[in-house]
């Protein structure tokens, strides 16, 4: 039973040293010591990846003062929305 735990500790560890060759981590492999990130970043071939959407547009600044349009709508008095909010509530008690 030792033999096997012994055969199965070497073929782990064959297997994560072929690993990591095929990887191309060598240094990993030969040294024993990790590879810093600084490294591995200046040593890269591959371009830096396009962002996969575009920038959003600028929106324009709008204007500081904004006049507000004339619609000829009349201002609403107290009176109205009282007389408003009495038939919404007669509304509601038909209704229930």
């Amino acid at each position: 039973m030792l033999e096997l735990v012994v055969f199965c500790v070497i073929l782990v560890a064959a297997g994560y040293w072929a690993t990591m060759f095929v990887m191309g981590r060598r240094d990993d492999v030969i040294h024993g010591k990790f590879v810093h990130t600084e490294d591995v970043f200046a040593l890269s071939a591959m371009p830096t990846p396009t962002p996969p959407f575009p920038k959003r547009p600028v929106k324009a600044a709008r204007p500081a003062i904004i006049q507000p349009a004339n619609t000829g709508a009349k201002p609403v008095n107290s009176d109205a929305l009282q007389s408003l909010l009495a038939a919404i509530q007669q509304d509601l008690k038909s209704v229930a």
